[in-house]
């Protein structure tokens, strides 16, 4: 919806960027333009360019053709600093805060009001409290970063753009750790900003969003910009149709679930976090063959160390945790794959790949020593090579070699490699986190399917997500976690999105 801030002149424009990296190019003469006022969406697959183009924007790149113009004049960034003095902002989706300093204190770091040669913290806190009204982003800016939810954190981050002045914000992601209603009111103020001068990039994988909030739409694909719409010239399928070249299935289909017997049984789960708080308290669920149980909740609230212990990564304790009528409390995470696990980390790239392994080495880095793949120590290479052609081929991993490394891949590839292995084993329990974390809409479509199908050969599947969406369109059962605790249940046809968001931050059902 343009409004009285447009003007001839663009606040912001790049034009015809391109960018290259060794053997890729990221960018292929795309030009973009914001006007003062404009919320514009930017689109496209993993590895479509979106991050690069805006990392040019905000000075972290140079573009090797082309060139950016702010309030029509072409400029030289060369660097973030640099971008900020000109007026652009960026609030990244990995916060970039000091957990022990207050708001304030975090949102004048490095651009500290002096009085003489002393800090003006009185100055300061007034002026943050005043900016953090003026744009309707509630937080108290004296309380301590450390001690606010995920919502309030990322309002710290957009203070600190705006307590720069910028004029043009860009936002990677930004509702991607945010409950229901956090990103309603995200997309509320995002509204606020433009309608107080503000122009705004949009990155984001989440169609409805884009659709309820963006002014203009901007897809890439392959690093070239192939097609710009509207909200009220679009809408889900055919944003997605322009971001993969095809039409997508956006709901998830599936069969009712046919549970069978109990495969994971968890019962008084304790589990300590990395300071040795408690980060799970006192868990108790099953899962049995054939059904899809979804644990929904805001990233912080126990998920990932449940994860880790229920897969031998952490330390716990319980009164029992069995795997397929085994104990499996305390037992090593190759002992948990030989009981029939699979797991999909949430950190591909930590726990999930090892980069500067060959992709088909990373085919059968659960599997290694099995009779199949290995005889007294040494590889089969063929069985190796011919397990991973195998698999980049079912699950379509856009690679040009498997022995490609599995750095080189875009997100989206790499995930599907960290599925491919994971389910080629049969897994009997699969366990989830995050399978589909920024990861395009075509993907993500691939992704649900093969673990649907997982279920529907009898898999009991453990899905573990913070988007809401996700949860609902693939579990048959949902539990909510919160403060380390599972504080509801419910099947998923019964779930309503309003009452399971209050869940999701702390409220009653």
């Amino acid at each position: 919806m343009p409004n009285s801030f447009d003007s001839q002149t663009p606040i912001l424009e790049a034009r015809s960027i391109t960018k290259r990296f060794p053997g890729v190019v990221a960018n292929r003469d795309v030009s973009l333009k914001i006007h003062r006022g404009q919320i514009v969406a930017l689109l496209g697959e993993n590895g479509a360019g979106k991050s690069t183009l805006v990392k040019m924007i905000y000075g972290l790149h140079s573009p090797d053709e082309g060139e950016i113009l702010i309030d029509g004049k072409p400029v030289k960034l060369s660097g973030p600093r640099d971008a900020i003095k000109r007026g652009i902002g960026m609030v990244h989706q990995h916060f970039q805060l000091v957990p022990v300093f207050t708001v304030a204190e975090n949102v004048i770091l490095g651009d500290e009001p002096r009085h003489s040669m002393f800090l003006d913290m009185k100055k300061a806190t007034a002026e943050v409290a005043r900016l953090a009204e003026e744009y309707g982003l509630q937080v108290d800016v004296n309380a301590k970063v450390e001690d606010l939810p995920v919502g309030a954190q990322q309002r710290v981050e957009i203070l600190k753009a705006l307590y720069r002045r910028a004029e043009v914000l860009i936002m990677d992601e930004p509702t991607a750790v945010l409950t229901p209603q956090e990103t309603d009111e995200l997309l509320r103020v995002m509204r606020g900003f433009a309608d107080s001068g503000v122009a705004v990039i949009f990155i984001t994988h989440k169609l409805r969003e884009v659709l309820e909030v963006a002014d203009t739409i901007e897809v890439l694909r392959g690093g070239e910009v192939v097609g710009t719409t509207t909200p009220d010239q679009t809408d889900q399928a055919g944003l997605a149709q322009m971001m993969v070249g095809r039409s997508v299935l956006l709901r998830v289909e599936k069969k009712p679930a046919q549970p069978g017997e109990v495969v994971l049984d968890v019962q008084g789960l304790d589990v300590a976090g990395n300071l040795g708080l408690p980060a799970v308290r006192d868990v108790s669920l099953q899962v049995r063959a054939g059904e899809i149980l979804g644990i929904a909740g805001v990233e912080g609230n126990g998920q990932r160390e449940l994860v880790e212990a229920l897969t031998g990564l952490r330390k716990s304790t319980a009164r029992s945790v069995t795997i397929n009528g085994q104990d499996a409390e305390g037992a090593s995470p190759h002992a948990i794959h030989q009981m029939g696990v699979g797991h999909v980390p949430e950190d591909r790239e930590k726990d999930g790949v090892v980069g500067p392994y060959s992709i088909a080495d990373n085919m059968v880095l659960n599997r290694f020593d099995e009779p199949e793949f290995s005889s007294w120590g040494v590889r089969n290479r063929k069985a190796v090579d011919t397990l991973a052609t195998d698999l980049v081929s079912e699950y379509d991993v856009r690679t040009p070699s498997i022995q490609t490394t599995a750095q080189s891949l875009s997100g989206g590839n790499k995930q599907k490699v960290v599925i491919a292995r994971e389910l080629a084993a049969d897994p009997s329990l699969l366990i989830a986190s995050q399978p589909t974390r920024g990861v395009d809409v075509g993907s993500i479509e691939f992704i649900h399917s093969r673990i649907v199908d997982a279920r529907d050969r009898g898999a009991a599947v453990l899905l573990v997500s913070a988007e809401l969406d996700e949860v609902l369109g693939l579990a048959d059962r949902v539990v909510v976690m919160y403060d380390g605790r599972l504080v509801a249940e419910m099947a998923a046809e019964d779930v309503d999105r309003g009452s399971i968001g209050r869940l999701m931050a702390g409220g009653d059902h």
